[in-house]
């Protein structure tokens, strides 16, 4: 599996991260970093409980940037 991350800066500098392919992943960060870093954590719960409910494959999962 490969997830795109979208990026986009708010107006107060807060930076939001988002993989609009997993419904309600959705993040925010001080920096760009953090926001990603997040973003990818928050994947990664998701993924895993779809997982371990039989919903998804545990294939290899990459994270692409736009």
């Amino acid at each position: 599996m490969k997830f795109t991350i979208t990026l986009a800066q708010e107006q107060d500098g807060r930076w939001i991260a988002e993989i609009e392919s997993l419904p309600g992943v959705l993040t925010y960060g001080a920096t760009k970093g953090e926001a990603v870093a997040k973003v990818e954590a928050l994947a990664l719960r998701v993924l895993a409980d779809r997982i371990e409910n039989q919903q998804a494959s545990h294939e290899s999962i990459e994270f692409a940037y736009s």
